[in-house]
């Protein structure tokens, strides 16, 4: 595309695009993304738990097309008529981690700074050194106090560096701060009274959920993130019908959300989502699509959504082309009409089709 077209488009889209919701749903494979339940995982006795009638029951048709619109509704409806959804390998789109650890942490590292440092590798990594997009956001003028974060993981808190970002990083067992209404001090003592099943490190993702959703109706912020944590928690433990209810649960909770946006004055037609996940599973090996890591071939293979006015409303993206993790952090900046400057080398773009 010339130069002054590309100028052209992202400034249309600046004019459109005000407000950024970002999306992630750890270890949610491409592989059920686009095609839905997997009958051989769902037939294998160590992942089924002698449950398969209740997964064939809610998952299972014939055709690929049908089952994943079973377990995603929502983001397959919505792609279909507000977005582009990217990273069907079985159709040439390619989209892979640029990091080579294929985990958590170096890979929210990837999304949020579109740099993916080599020294990222381990998931006790201090707080980042790096500058996330979303704290670089914070620091421009109309985004100051208006940019918020929400993980069931406890490390969001290092990811994202909320002591240097100054923008308030709510993640596992932290309560939400600040002047409260009597609907999110409830969701803070049911956090706090809930069960652990993943110990401290990690909540439930309906608290996290409630807890982003009712912050963003208190306080209207532009720039929102909300990572939910149980599709990869439960694909660590072999439960097959919890990782495939977890990723309904997070679609639906993706619709809730798109329908909150379209209903509010300060964000209908004005805002983008984007939605991913920090990074793949085994399929290759099915035994592995419990894990992921650099033992595991095919676990740097990811995919990604955006939902936004501006950009063809395509759906699914089936034209060949190979794609990284690294490109979001400049994405989300740009679907703002802004260009993401950090100190640290940043990834292009990914180029929406128009």
């Amino acid at each position: 595309m010339p130069v002054l077209c590309l100028f052209l488009s992202v400034q249309a889209l600046a004019q459109k695009v005000e407000n950024v919701i970002v999306i992630t749903t750890d270890g949610l494979r491409w592989q059920e993304v686009f095609g839905g339940m997997d009958s051989a995982i769902a037939n294998n006795k160590k992942f089924n738990q002698n449950d398969s009638t209740w997964i064939y029951r809610n998952y299972w048709a014939k055709d690929a097309q049908q089952r994943r619109e079973l377990l995603m509704p929502s983001l397959w409806k919505l792609a279909g008529k507000h977005g582009q959804l990217y990273g069907n390998r079985w159709k040439g789109n390619k989209v892979d981690n640029a990091n080579r650890y294929w985990f958590s942490y170096p890979g929210y590292n990837e999304i949020f700074t579109g740099y993916p440092d080599t020294a990222i590798n381990s998931n006790e990594y201090p707080p980042n050194p790096h500058v996330t997009v979303l704290e670089y956001l914070h620091r421009m003028p109309g985004y100051k106090g208006k940019v918020a974060a929400f993980g069931a993981w406890e490390a969001f808190d290092r990811i994202l560096n909320e002591q240097r970002a100054g923008f308030q990083v709510v993640s596992a067992f932290d309560t939400t701060s600040g002047q409260l209404t009597e609907r999110q001090k409830l969701i803070n003592s049911m956090l706090l009274n809930s069960p652990r099943p993943f110990h401290n490190g990690e909540c439930l993702d309906l608290f996290t959920h409630f807890a982003a959703f009712e912050y963003m109706k208190q306080h209207k912020p532009r720039i929102l993130y909300v990572s939910y944590g149980e599709t990869d928690e439960w694909a660590h433990a072999g439960y097959y019908r919890f990782y495939l209810d977890a990723a309904k649960q997070v679609d639906a909770w993706i619709g809730e959300l798109w329908n909150y946006v379209q209903s509010q004055p300060q964000y209908r037609d004005k805002t983008a989502l984007v939605i991913t996940t920090d990074h793949g599973r085994g399929d290759k090996v099915k035994a592995q699509w419990t894990s992921h890591g650099q033992s595991v071939e095919d676990a740097g293979e990811i995919w990604f959504a955006v939902l936004s006015p501006g950009i063809k409303a395509s759906g699914e993206v089936t034209v060949e082309m190979q794609l990284y993790q690294k490109q979001l952090a400049a994405t989300i900046a740009s679907l703002l009409g802004k260009k993401y400057t950090p100190m640290h080398p940043v990834a292009e773009p990914v180029s929406l089709l128009k």
